[in-house]
């Protein structure tokens, strides 16, 4: 089971600017205040954050890029996030849309400031209602 991911990336204060406004329509927000590092988490009125983005380790040090996968409540949570992460600064790695991984994959891919490939994702191969 996962707990938390922290991120390093080469400027702090870029990155967390890029992802208060990347992942706000996933719900995150920033939440844990450990300057220079800053926790993420879903906006449940709790301090619980399980994405920080913290600084490299030594100065200048090159990131070595990382995927990072967002659950996504819904398809459209998928395309905002696509959208704010492009105003937001990220690139595009991969529209919105249907995935061959197996049915009921839908996702978005946006490289972030340091070429971390940021997945939303909303994943209905899982609810064994549909």
């Amino acid at each position: 089971m996962l707990d938390h991911i922290t991120l390093h990336v080469s400027d702090a204060a870029r990155s967390i600017a890029f992802y208060t406004k990347a992942l706000a329509p996933l719900g995150y927000i920033p939440k844990a205040h450990h300057e220079p590092t800053i926790g993420f988490g879903v906006d449940d009125g709790t301090p619980r954050s399980d994405f920080y983005v913290s600084p490299m380790d030594k100065p200048g040090q090159t990131p070595v890029p990382t995927h990072i996968a967002f659950r996504a409540d819904s398809e459209q949570a998928v395309r905002d996030f696509y959208e704010a992460a492009l105003a937001a600064g990220g690139t595009s790695n991969g529209e919105p849309g249907p995935r061959a991984y197996h049915p009921g994959y839908y996702a978005a891919f946006v490289l972030d400031p340091d070429c971390n490939n940021i997945e939303a994702v909303t994943d209905w191969s899982h609810d064994v209602c549909r």
